[in-house]
C-alpha cells in the first residue's frame, strides 16, 4: 500500500490522499501527521472504499510525515463514526475527533509538572495572592488549571511559584490505576435482583450483542444488578463503560463502586484535569482501564477490549448533545454495542417512551424490578391543590407542606423540596418604571442569584452585579424579584423553620466533586434537615432519614411547547419522589399543583405509570411523533438578523414536497437570540418510512449561504428552544 486515504481534521478539507514513504508501515485506523499547505494536520487512515475522496495523480501526492505512537482506532469504532456521521448529518471528522485525546496523549506518556501550595505562609500577601491561597487548598494541577480554579491570572500564580508559595510536583502520566477486584464485596441479592444479575452475567459471557432495558422502581437495586455484570467482565479481562447523565452523580457512584470493587473506576468527563485526561485516555487505549465511568463523551473512546456498556438513568435528557455533533448517547451506545458485539444495559426507574416501545417490539429484552430492596415501601403520594390550599401571601409553600416539614424536623428526619429553577428569582424588574433585566446576548431574562449577588443568564453565562438603582429610571431600592427559585425557597424555609439546617443543591452550589462529597457526607451524617434543590437531587442519592419530598411547582415543566413535556415532568417528579422512604421509615410525597386534573399529576397520584405511558403513546401516535414518527430540526443562525431570516426563508422555499414529510416554518426560534446570534428554526415531521437524512442532505446540498450563516441539523431533537 503506497497510497493512503486520510480523514483529516480540517473543517474545509475532510478527506485527502497521501503517499506512504518507503519503509513506513501503517494500518487502517492509525493516527498520523500529514502536510497541508505550509502546516501540519492530524488525520486517521481510513479504508478508501468507505470514504469518498477526489482522485489525485500519484505524482501529486505528498508523503505522510509521521505515524503517531498510539494504537489504531479499531474497526468497530470506525464503523460507529461512519454511522453517527450519517445518522446525525454531521461532518465525519467532527465525530472522529471525539475519539482522540490531546496531542500529548497521542504522542505518549512521560511526565508533566503540576503545582500545589508549599505550606509557606508569607507575612505579606497581595489580595490576589491571598485569594488564590484560599482557593487552592488541597488542589494540584497545571498553572492554567489552577488559575481557573482561583479566578486569577497565570502571572499571579507564576509569581507565587517564584516566591516559593507554590511548589512544582512531577507527575507520571502513565502510572497504573489500582486493579478492581470482581470478588471484593459480593452482595446478597434478593431473588428478583439475582435473576436479573444472572441474565446480565450470561450475556457478558456470551460475547454477543444483547440490548437490555432494566426497568426497576427507585430503590430496587438496579445498580447492584448490573454491578454483577461488571464483575463478570472484569473476570473475563474485558473493559466496561458506564455512562452517567450528570457529572454531579459521579461522586455518589464512586462511593458505591469502591465499596463493591475495592477501588474507584477510571473517570472521563469535562471536569477532570488535563494530566488525568491524558492518563485515562492512554489507559483506555492500552486496555489497562478496566471500568470507565463518564459522561456521554466517554462513549467514543477507543477501548481496546470493550465487553459491556451500561447507561444509568437512561431516560435522562442530558444524554442528548445540543451543540457540535448533536447525538443522543443513549441511542449511540446501543449502536456501538451492536458493532462491538457486546451486551448493553439501559437502566432506569422511568424509561423513555422510545425505550419502552423498543422493548414492547422485542428489540430490547426487558428486565423488571417491581419492588424496593429490603422490603422498603414506595412513598405515599399526596396531591395538594394550590387553588384550595394557597400559600400565605408572598410565600410559595402551602401551610400543609410546611406543617409536614415541621413534623419531620421534630422527629429528626429529613425533608427535600424540589424546584427545577436555579437562583433566587427568574425575573427581576423595577417596580417604579417596569424595566426588566434582560441578557444582552440572548432573548432571556437575567436570573437573580442572591448567594453570589449576581444577575446571570443561564444560556450564555453573562453575569453582572445586582445594581443599587434601576438602570432605566435610576430610582434606588426599587428592584423586585418575581417568582421563586431555589434560593428564595431556602429563605422561606429559614423564616418558617428557623432552627432547620438547610442545604441548597444546584449546579451553582455543587460545582466540584469535593463539594458534592461534602454534601453527601453531611446529609448521611444527619447534619442537614432540609435539602432544597433542582433536578440535581432527583436521582442517584440515597438518604435513609429522608422521609418527606415536597414538589414546589409541579406545573413548571408542563409550560411551553415541548413535545416531551409531559413525559419529562413525570420522570422528574417520579425520580424525586423516589428519594423518600428509601430506608426503614416510610416516605411521603406532597405535590403542589394548580392542575391536579392533568394526566401527569393524576398518574403520579394514582401510582399508575402504565396508564400514563399508554396515554402518552397514543397522543404521540396520533401526532406522528417519536417513536411512531420522526422529527428533525434545522437551526439557522447569524449575528445579522436579516441575514439569518433570509437564509431561513431560502431553506423554507426549497423545502421538498413529499407525501411522507411535513416541513413547518421557518419561524423565529423560541430563544430567538442566543450568545449574540439570531436564530430561526424549521421543524420536519416525517413518517418512519421516509429516508429523512438523505432528504435533508439533498435539500440543503443545493443551497449556499453567506459566511456568517450557520446551518445546524438536529436529528431526533430534544430541545425546541
Amino acid at each position: 500500500m503506497t497510497r493512503v486515504r486520510l480523514l483529516v481534521f480540517n473543517p474545509a478539507l475532510s478527506v485527502l490522499d497521501y503517499r506512504l514513504p518507503a519503509g513506513m508501515a501503517i494500518e487502517f485506523g492509525a493516527v498520523v501527521l500529514a502536510p497541508l499547505g505550509p502546516r501540519q494536520v492530524l488525520g486517521i487512515v481510513w479504508e478508501p472504499d468507505r470514504l469518498e475522496g477526489t482522485e489525485v495523480p500519484d505524482s501529486k501526492l505528498r508523503p505522510i510525515l509521521e505515524v503517531l505512537p498510539a494504537p489504531p482506532l479499531p474497526a468497530p469504532l470506525r464503523r460507529l463514526i461512519e454511522w453517527c456521521a450519517d445518522y446525525y448529518c454531521a461532518p465525519m471528522n467532527a465525530v472522529a475527533r471525539m475519539a482522540l485525546g490531546s496531542m500529548a496523549a497521542l504522542r505518549g506518556g512521560g511526565t508533566t509538572t503540576e503545582y500545589r501550595l508549599s505550606g509557606l505562609e508569607p507575612q505579606r500577601l497581595t489580595p490576589q495572592r491571598a485569594a488564590a491561597m484560599d482557593a487552592l487548598h488541597g488542589e494540584q494541577a497545571s498553572i492554567r488549571e489552577l488559575a481557573e480554579l482561583a479566578s486569577v491570572s497565570e502571572g499571579v500564580l507564576r509569581g507565587m511559584v517564584g516566591a516559593g508559595i507554590l511548589e512544582p510536583v512531577t507527575v507520571d502520566l502513565d502510572r497504573p490505576y489500582p486493579r478492581a477486584r470482581a470478588d471484593f464485596a459480593i452482595p446478597a441479592l434478593e431473588p428478583d435482583q439475582q435473576a436479573a444479575a444472572d441474565t446480565f452475567v450470561g450475556a457478558v459471557r456470551a460475547e454477543e450483542f444483547a440490548p437490555f432495558l432494566l426497568d426497576g422502581v427507585t430503590g430496587s437495586g438496579k445498580t447492584e444488578c448490573y454491578f454483577e455484570a461488571v464483575a463478570e467482565a472484569i473476570r473475563m479481562q474485558c473493559q466496561v463503560l458506564v455512562l452517567l447523565p450528570e457529572i454531579a452523580l459521579t461522586e455518589n457512584f464512586l462511593r458505591r463502586f469502591e465499596a463493591r470493587f475495592g477501588v474507584p473506576p477510571v473517570l472521563w468527563h469535562s471536569s477532570i484535569k488535563q494530566s488525568e485526561r491524558r492518563r485515562a485516555w492512554r489507559a483506555i487505549v492500552s486496555g489497562e482501564a478496566q471500568v470507565v465511568v463518564g459522561a456521554r463523551s466517554a462513549l467514543f473512546m477507543p477501548y481496546k477490549a470493550l465487553g459491556l456498556i451500561v447507561i444509568d438513568e437512561a431516560h435522562e435528557v442530558s444524554f442528548k448533545q445540543d451543540d457540535g455533533v448533536r447525538y443522543n448517547a443513549r441511542d449511540v451506545a446501543v449502536i456501538r454495542a451492536r458493532f462491538e458485539q457486546i451486551p448493553v444495559i439501559l437502566a432506569s426507574a422511568t424509561p423513555a417512551l422510545e425505550s419502552l416501545q423498543l422493548a414492547e417490539a422485542g428489540v430490547y429484552a426487558k428486565i423488571d424490578l417491581p419492588a424496593r430492596f429490603g422490603g422498603a415501601e414506595l412513598p405515599a403520594i399526596d396531591v395538594l391543590d394550590l387553588r384550595d390550599e394557597p400559600p400565605e401571601r408572598g410565600r410559595w409553600l402551602a401551610p400543609r407542606l410546611v406543617a409536614e416539614m415541621r413534623l419531620r424536623l421534630e422527629r429528626g428526619e429529613q425533608s427535600l423540596l424540589f424546584l427545577n429553577r436555579r437562583g433566587y428569582a427568574p425575573l427581576t424588574l423595577c417596580r417604579h418604571c417596569g424595566y426588566r433585566f434582560q441578557c444582552p446576548n440572548c432573548s432571556a431574562w437575567l436570573v437573580e442569584h442572591r448567594l453570589s449577588r449576581r444577575l446571570a443568564c443561564h444560556h450564555c453565562g453573562h453575569e453582572v452585579p445586582v445594581p443599587e438603582a434601576c438602570p432605566e429610571c435610576h430610582t434606588s431600592d426599587c428592584l423586585v424579584a418575581c417568582g421563586p427559585g431555589v434560593e428564595r425557597i431556602a429563605d422561606e424555609v429559614a423564616e418558617v423553620l428557623p432552627e432547620a439546617r438547610i442545604a441548597v443543591v444546584t449546579s451553582d452550589t455543587l460545582n466540584s466533586p469535593e463539594k458534592i462529597s461534602a454534601f453527601v457526607e453531611a446529609a448521611e451524617g444527619k447534619l442537614i434537615d432540609v435539602i432544597i434543590g433542582t433536578q440535581l437531587v432527583t436521582k442517584g442519592y440515597h438518604f435513609p432519614e429522608l422521609t418527606l419530598v415536597g414538589v414546589v411547582d409541579a406545573d413548571l415543566g408542563l409550560e411551553g411547547g415541548d413535545l416531551r413535556a409531559g413525559e419529562r415532568t413525570y420522570q422528574q417528579i417520579a425520580q424525586v419522589a423516589g428519594r423518600a422512604g428509601r430506608g426503614e421509615k416510610p416516605g411521603t410525597v406532597i405535590i403542589q399543583t394548580r392542575h391536579p386534573e392533568a394526566a401527569v399529576i393524576a398518574a403520579l397520584s394514582a401510582g399508575d405509570r402504565d396508564a400514563f405511558y399508554t396515554a402518552e403513546a397514543e397522543a404521540r401516535r396520533d401526532a406522528g411523533a417519536p417513536p411512531f414518527g420522526r422529527w428533525a430540526a434545522i437551526i439557522v443562525s447569524s449575528e445579522d438578523e436579516a441575514e439569518a431570516r433570509m437564509a431561513a426563508r431560502a431553506i423554507g422555499g426549497a423545502a421538498p414536497d413529499l407525501p411522507d414529510v411535513l416541513v413547518l416554518g421557518p419561524a423565529p426560534a423560541p430563544l430567538a437570540l442566543l450568545r449574540g446570534r439570531h436564530r430561526y428554526r424549521l421543524l420536519i415531521n416525517a413518517r418512519r418510512s421516509a429516508q429523512l437524512q438523505d432528504i435533508i442532505r439533498g435539500w440543503l446540498g443545493t443551497l449556499s449561504f453567506p459566511p456568517g450563516v450557520r446551518v445546524n441539523i438536529d436529528i431526533d431533537p430534544y430541545s425546541f428552544v
